[in-house]
């Protein structure tokens, strides 16, 4: 980034933002002028993202999303270098398994929800205490479409992601009206994380959709600065889908 936007004022924690979905987001956040935090477990891939989103704007903070010591550490780290947290992003996720659920492994289940629930809740309780419960704010969770129907093969994932959507309802009753917080729910996005379910095939996975095309971390982006702007301050409570309208072939042979 060659040339930074006028300062917003904000401050945003994105959780799993070395890469993938969360850098898109964090890009989309500088690109507007926010400040940000973010969080991931590589420390080298952790500095290589601050570097090319902008060291001026970006502090990284290494380490696992469900040790509640990072969690607090995290928050801690953003309030000393940028006085404030106004949006918090629940990214960071795994799924560690590709299987039938009759056979899953229950220390995996469990690892799955985690990472990908409970350290959605760690990190939305520290950043309710720091600042959003005086000051306001937003939170958005990164749910999946695999939340929203049956997911073959991924069923760990997509109940861990069902309880995320229903984690984002829970909180956005009881931090209301101070903070919104909304999900979004994103079908296959170009990422090293969702490379197993495209790699070698895109270009037949990328037919299913009716917009011709897989998701890519700039979608996600968008999605989510509309959902900690003042545009959707009237937005509480939802799960945006964001499938390149992949549900519109639902029940489509």
């Amino acid at each position: 980034m060659t040339t930074l936007p006028e300062l917003s004022g904000k401050v945003a924690l994105i959780t799993g933002a070395s890469r993938g979905i969360g850098y898109g987001i964090a890009e989309a956040l500088v690109a507007r002028g926010d400040r940000v935090c973010i969080t991931g477990r590589n420390e080298d891939a952790l500095k290589e993202a601050v570097e090319a989103l902008g060291a001026e704007r970006v502090i990284g903070v290494a380490g696992k999303a469900h040790d509640e010591a990072h969690q607090a550490i995290a928050v801690e780290r953003a309030m000393e270098a940028f006085g404030r947290v106004d949006y918090l992003v629940n990214n960071a996720g795994t799924n560690p398994v590709f299987g039938p659920i009759a056979e899953l492994d229950l220390n995996v289940a469990r690892k799955v929800f985690e990472t990908n629930v409970v350290s959605a809740l760690g990190f939305a309780q520290q950043t309710w205490k720091a600042w959003q419960s005086e000051n306001g704010g937003a939170i958005v969770n990164i749910a999946s479409v695999a939340g929203l129907a049956p997911s073959p093969f991924i069923g760990a994932y997509g109940i861990s992601k069902a309880a995320m959507i229903n984690l984002t309802v829970q909180l956005a009753h009881e931090f209301a009206p101070k903070v919104r917080v909304n999900a979004i729910a994103p079908a296959v996005v170009k990422t090293k994380f969702a490379a197993a379910l495209y790699e070698g095939r895109e270009a037949e996975a990328a037919a299913a959709y009716p917009l011709g095309r897989l998701g890519v971390p700039s979608d996600i982006g968008g999605a989510a600065a509309f959902l900690t702007s003042q545009q959707s301050d009237w937005v509480t409570g939802q799960t945006l889908v964001v499938d390149g309208g992949i549900f519109l072939n639902a029940g489509v042979e």
